[in-house]
C-alpha cells in the first residue's frame, strides 16, 4: 500500500502504528479549502472558537494577569501550583461545592488530562467506554495511549438518554473506565441523577473508574446549577474541565483533573498521578498565577455566551416553525443544537452541497459518530445575524 511505504525506511517501520492514521483530508475538508481560496464568504455554522465569535473580552485585565513577575520563578510542583488550585477550589465554592485544592491535578487541556488518566487506569489495548454520539478526538487520544475504544449508544427518544443495556453488554475483563460528557458534546445531554446512581453501580460491580469531561457543565440553557462529579465518592472518579469553555479562553491551555471516590483507590490513584504529571510538569507558570483573575472573567464572558445562545436557539426554532422538513433534537445545555433532516444523501455530501452552493457549513453527524445519516450538528455561539442568515439558507436549501 502507498500508505504504508510512507511509512518505511530500509525494510523497516520508521514510525509507530499508532499514528498510522489517514494522512489524506476528507472530501468535506478539501470542499472547504476550495471555499475559502475562492474568497467568496462563507456563513459557518460549526464555529466553535469563541475568540473569534464577537465576544467582548476584558483585555486589559487578562493581559495584566499574565504579566506578574512571579512567573519568573520556577517552581515545579507535580499538581501544579497551590495559588492556581486554591483559585479552581474556589470557583468550585461560588457553585457551591466543596471541592479540595489537594485533589486536583493542574493539566495543559483536558486533552492532556485525558492522556494522564488513560496511562493511568489501562494498560495497552485495554479498554474504555466511550459514549456514541461524542466528540471526535477520543479516537486519536486512543491511538497516542495505546488504548481501544468500546462504545455505548446514547439513545434519543424525546430526550437522550444512556442505553444501559448496551453499556452493560459492552463491558468485558479488559475494560477499564467509562467515559461520560456532562453536558455531552454535541447532544447537550446531563447526567440525571437517577443515570449517576446506576453509573455508580456498575462501576462499583465491575470496578471500573468514572472519566467526567465536564468542560460545559455551566452552560446549563435554562440556567439550573448542575452538579459537578467532582464531589462522586461512590466509586474512583476523574473529572475534567478548565477555562477553555468556562472562561472561553481556550488559548489559556489550563484545565484539571478533580480526583474522588473512596479513600484507599482515591489515595493510590493520586500518588501514581503525580508522578505521571510530574514526568511532564506542562502547565505554564504565566497562567497558573493567573488562573484567579482569568476565573473571575467567566461572569461577564458566560454571560454574554448565554445571552447569544438563547437568542440562536430562539431564532433557530421561529425558523423552524415556518418549515416542515426540519426538527431540532432537544438539547439541555453546551454550545450546539443537532437537527434531524432528511435523508437523500450521506451527511458528508449534504453538508458539501450546502457549502459549494449555499456557502453555509455545517458539521455532519457522522462526524460525532451519530449511527445513521440525517443529522446535522450546528453551532449556538456564533453571531446572531451570521446566524440568522445562516440557518435561512440552510432552510431555502430544503425547501
Amino acid at each position: 500500500m502507498k500508505v504504508a511505504r510512507l511509512f518505511r525506511y530500509d525494510g523497516r517501520a520508521m514510525f509507530s502504528r499508532r499514528t498510522q492514521w489517514k494522512m489524506t483530508p476528507n472530501r468535506l475538508s478539501i470542499a472547504i479549502a476550495e471555499a475559502h481560496a475562492s474568497g467568496r464568504e462563507i456563513l459557518d455554522l460549526t464555529i466553535s472558537n469563541p475568540t473569534r465569535a464577537g465576544i467582548i473580552y476584558d483585555r486589559a485585565a487578562i493581559v495584566d494577569s499574565l504579566g506578574t513577575e512571579r512567573a519568573l520563578d520556577y517552581d515545579p510542583q507535580p499538581k501544579g501550583l497551590l495559588p492556581a488550585r486554591q483559585a479552581v477550589a474556589q470557583y468550585y465554592a461560588e457553585r457551591g461545592e466543596q471541592v479540595d485544592a489537594e485533589r486536583l491535578f493542574l493539566t495543559d487541556g483536558t486533552s492532556e488530562g485525558y492522556s494522564y488518566l488513560f496511562r493511568l487506569l489501562a494498560n495497552p489495548d485495554d479498554e474504555i467506554l466511550i459514549p456514541a454520539p461524542s466528540y471526535p478526538l477520543f479516537e486519536f487520544l486512543a491511538d497516542l495511549d495505546d488504548v481501544r475504544l468500546v462504545s455505548y449508544p446514547l439513545i434519543y427518544d424525546h430526550s437522550w438518554q444512556m442505553d444501559f443495556h448496551s453499556l452493560a453488554n459492552a463491558i468485558t475483563p479488559r475494560s477499564r473506565a467509562i467515559v461520560l460528557l456532562n453536558p455531552n458534546n454535541p447532544t447537550g445531554s446531563y447526567v440525571s441523577a437517577k443515570e449517576r446512581e446506576t453509573l455508580n453501580e456498575i462501576c462499583h460491580r465491575h470496578r471500573l473508574a468514572l472519566i467526567v469531561d465536564e468542560v460545559f457543565l455551566d452552560y446549563d440553557h435554562n440556567c439550573r446549577r448542575r452538579s459537578t462529579f467532582a464531589l462522586n465518592q461512590d466509586v474512583l472518579t476523574f473529572t475534567l474541565s478548565g477555562l477553555s469553555k468556562i472562561c472561553a479562553l481556550p488559548q489559556m491551555k489550563l484545565a484539571w483533573i478533580a480526583a474522588s471516590g473512596p479513600a484507599n483507590d482515591r489515595t493510590e490513584a493520586e500518588q501514581r498521578l503525580e508522578v505521571i504529571a510530574d514526568c511532564y510538569l506542562s502547565v505554564g507558570a504565566p497562567v497558573q498565577w493567573a488562573a484567579a483573575s482569568l476565573l473571575l472573567q467567566r461572569q461577564d464572558i458566560q454571560q454574554q455566551l448565554f445571552e447569544r445562545i438563547s437568542a440562536n436557539v430562539l431564532e433557530l426554532d421561529r425558523q423552524l416553525d415556518s418549515q416542515r422538513t426540519c426538527t431540532r433534537l432537544t438539547v439541555e445545555g453546551g454550545w450546539y443544537a443537532i437537527l434531524r433532516v432528511p435523508v437523500t444523501q450521506s451527511d458528508e455530501d449534504l453538508a458539501i452541497k450546502l457549502l459549494e452552493g449555499h456557502r453555509v457549513l455545517v458539521h455532519p453527524g457522522h462526524f460525532y459518530d451519530f449511527p445513521t445519516d440525517g443529522y446535522v450538528v450546528i453551532s449556538l455561539i456564533g453571531t446572531k445575524p451570521e446566524f440568522r442568515e445562516g440557518v435561512s439558507r440552510l432552510f431555502e436549501f430544503f425547501a
